[in-house]
């Protein structure tokens, strides 16, 4: 267990496993459509999980990267990666932190957190929800 009630950043307890979004209570980091490049409000919560990363040196983040339905299932997936990789850049050029200690992969459309699969017509801002990166504690 990494995260303790009662720290500066008012942390739950967390292990591996859990998502750092969720158990710091941070706005999730959101991709315009079809890019990769990490956007101002990103750099916001960014800034607070190299917060943590730096208060716990033998924490480890897999920074899991995702896509909206439009577009195909290979490109996404492409897109995917490459925006988990921006993500880990951004952390290691910006926040300091040892590439060692991040992993990173690209899960395309495959874990949509809503219903706007393919052919199912949604709202802009219901396809950014599913433009997002994750970041699950892994050691």
């Amino acid at each position: 267990m990494f995260l303790n009630a009662g720290n500066d950043l008012g942390v739950v307890a967390a292990g591996v496993g859990s998502d750092l979004f969720e158990v710091l209570g941070l706005n999730p980091i959101y991709f315009d459509l079809d890019k990769d490049k990490i956007r101002n409000d990103a750099e916001v919560e960014l800034r607070k999980v190299v917060a943590v990363l730096k208060k716990y040196p033998s924490m480890k983040i897999d920074v899991r990267s995702h896509t909206d339905s439009r577009a195909n299932d290979a490109y996404n997936m492409d897109l995917s990666n490459r925006r988990a990789q921006s993500t880990i850049a951004w952390l290691v050029e910006n926040g300091g932190i040892e590439a060692s200690r991040l992993s990173g992969q690209g899960y395309g459309e495959t874990q949509l957190v809503n219903e706007c699969a393919n052919g199912v017509d949604c709202s802009e801002g219901k396809h950014q929800l599913n433009r997002r990166s994750e970041f699950i504690i892994v050691e």
